[in-house]
């Protein structure tokens, strides 16, 4: 229940400005609560870099295109306060309140607060299967562009969803992708098998070596131990990705994801941080405009059906 003796900064604080926590901020104002939304970059801002969609409903193909509609959207929404710029440094849920702390030392108090940090890429570093120099961090594929790749052989760490979104978004592009996976990925690579810029390399591991900024080079070693070189262009990831939530009154499952249902009940967690299974578009839309209703019903005493 909220404690409507107490004053708060706001109704509702969403945290993330993505689809999830735009939808949130979004259905929060149609009934009737304020939100003030912190992103610390660019609302949708890894939308814009997702080049072809084939399963969001409004005849949106490019994810640029959607992040216009939605964020043209949001800045009209007169009960949503953006924040951006800012990063949550602390969340703490209390009795009668949700605390966040901004980097800029401001706090912000509301009676709830929906949480869709959503993730990041996983780096080399975080599977075992894959050897490199310390520090190494390489971008996800989904980043690269027709000019950063046209004509170049790229190696693929992992055989995560993104390489079929990039090869679709690209039909015509004369690169050759060189996809190194495990085996626990193998179903995964079943899309992209039958396109021939790909060429499939199963490995137990790989390793690679060089130096920063140089193209990459290594040694995979196969399922049945054969060991050859690998060589490329560029190397780019689709390893998956990995829970970004803010820290504080938080819970986190093994796997680093914050179920829903084991969070305090002032706080709602929506979209790809909710777990790996539903990382997509349209759920995430969905999850945060749930997770603002629940919010409503809860600030009136009313069952989540009710």
């Amino acid at each position: 229940m909220a404690d409507t003796t107490t004053p708060h900064d706001t109704d509702l604080i969403v945290i993330g400005g993505g689809p999830a926590g735009c939808a949130a901020a979004r259905m929060a104002a149609s009934v009737g609560m304020r939100s003030v939304l912190v992103e610390p970059e660019a609302l949708c801002r890894n939308l814009y870099r997702v080049p072809a969609l084939n399963n969001v409903l409004g005849g949106h193909t490019g994810g640029p295109e959607l992040a216009e509609a939605i964020t043209t959207e949001l800045r009209g929404t007169a009960l949503c306060r953006i924040e951006l710029g800012r990063r949550v440094t602390v969340l703490r849920a209390a009795e009668d309140r949700v605390t966040v702390v901004l980097d800029s030392g401001a706090r912000l108090t509301a009676p709830f607060a929906v949480v869709a940090t959503g993730v990041g890429p996983l780096q080399p570093a975080a599977v075992a299967w894959v050897t490199v120099p310390d520090s190494t961090v390489l971008p996800p594929l989904w980043r690269a562009g027709a000019e950063d790749t046209a004509g170049r052989t790229l190696l693929v760490l992992g055989g995560d969803r993104p390489i079929g979104t990039f090869l679709r978004a690209h039909p015509t592009l004369d690169t050759r992708l060189l996809v190194a996976y495990p085996e626990a990925d193998a179903y995964k690579v079943e899309e992209i098998r039958e396109d021939p810029r790909v060429v499939l390399l199963p490995v137990r591991h790989l390793t690679l070596t060089g130096r920063r900024g140089a193209a990459p080079a290594g040694e995979a070693v196969g399922p049945d131990g054969t060991r050859h070189p690998v060589t490329a262009d560029a190397a780019y990831l689709s390893l998956g990705n990995a829970p970004t939530a803010p820290p504080g009154d938080l819970v986190r499952s093994a796997d680093g994801y914050c179920p829903p249902t084991d969070q305090h009940p002032r706080v709602m967690v929506a979209g790809d941080l909710r777990s790996a299974r539903f990382q997509r578009i349209m759920t995430a839309m969905g999850s945060g405009s749930e997770a603002a209703l629940r919010a409503y019903y809860a600030s009136r005493e009313l069952p989540p059906g009710g």
